[in-house]
């Protein structure tokens, strides 16, 4: 198999169970890996040298840049072309066949990505959990938005609903790459938790970033829309459940599709709850 010029950045912290499973179809594929890592206490760094990748080491100290945009600003990265995996995306072949035929003949300065979402062990193929990412772009063409100002460290030390923006045109990938995390149940309600800060801060900040949020664009642009929009909706936890979970027909997936689909609700019961913290915080500033 030839190897492909192109550069693999993956953001870790405390990913031993997850990493094995996204590095192994890279090695001898991917020119270049690059793990960017923050200082976990694990295995990560010593399982992401020994598939011969570079580890970046990132204290994140709050505000801008996060984790992938510090890598990508501070990194000399060997190829034209980057792609941005999770520590729970694994690309397949046929994902990876596509990729190699972009690269070698490329016919935008970026793309968007399919990702099938695989939860406790089960692919979710309801709910609208098939989700799009601008992962893959030109080094150089591609950067991370700057949604929010301040230092605060309660939130995620990784760009979450920061979206890419690319300057020239971009196209849409057909094949998805597979997205299962391993971690526990506990680990991705601590994960959210810090989720929900970041999606409090920025809905009370009003921040808007460069992506705009329009309900005719793309999927990223559509979901910032509707958060947008209907935030302050009362009721708008259990609205999120019934919609996904019943009229998106999510309980076809199972158990697996119940738990995942209360676990949205949930996330935006968070938000909305952190966003009255931060109001009674802020009138009472003002008093």
């Amino acid at each position: 198999m030839p190897v492909i010029p192109i550069s693999i950045l993956v953001p870790t912290k405390n990913e031993e169970k997850n990493l094995h499973r996204c590095l192994d179809p890279l090695a001898g594929w991917a020119d270049e890996i690059v793990v960017v890592d923050s200082l976990s206490q694990d295995r990560t760094a010593e399982i992401a040298r020994s598939y011969g990748a570079t580890v970046l080491d990132f204290a994140y100290k709050g505000g801008w840049p996060k984790k992938r945009q510090w890598a990508l600003d501070t990194y000399a990265f060997k190829n034209d072309w980057i792609l941005l995996l999770d520590s729970d995306e694994i690309l397949l072949d046929a994902v990876k066949k596509e990729i190699e035929q972009l690269v070698a003949n490329p016919t935008h300065d970026g793309y968007w990505i399919p990702f099938d979402v695989y939860f406790l062990g089960r692919l979710l193929r309801y709910g609208e959990t098939r989700l799009y990412k601008l992962s893959l772009f030109r080094k150089g063409k591609g950067r991370y938005e700057q949604r929010i100002e301040g230092n605060r460290t309660d939130m995620a030390d990784m760009e979450v609903h920061e979206h890419v923006v690319v300057t020239g045109t971009t196209g849409k990938l057909r094949n998805p790459i597979k997205h299962e995390n391993v971690n526990s149940l506990s680990r991705y309600i601590i994960k959210h938790d810090e989720y929900s800060n970041w999606e409090a801060q920025v809905h009370s900040e009003g921040a808007k970033g460069e992506l705009e949020a329009r309900f005719w664009g793309s999927q990223a642009e559509r979901r910032r829309w509707l958060r947008k929009s209907f935030m302050n909706l009362p009721g708008l936890p259990l609205f999120v459940f019934i919609y996904f979970y019943i009229f998106k027909l999510g309980f076809l997936d199972g158990k697996a599709g119940l738990i995942y689909n209360l676990f949205r609700g949930v996330q935006f019961f968070h938000i909305k709850a952190k966003i009255y913290e931060q109001q009674l915080a802020n009138s009472s500033k003002t008093s």
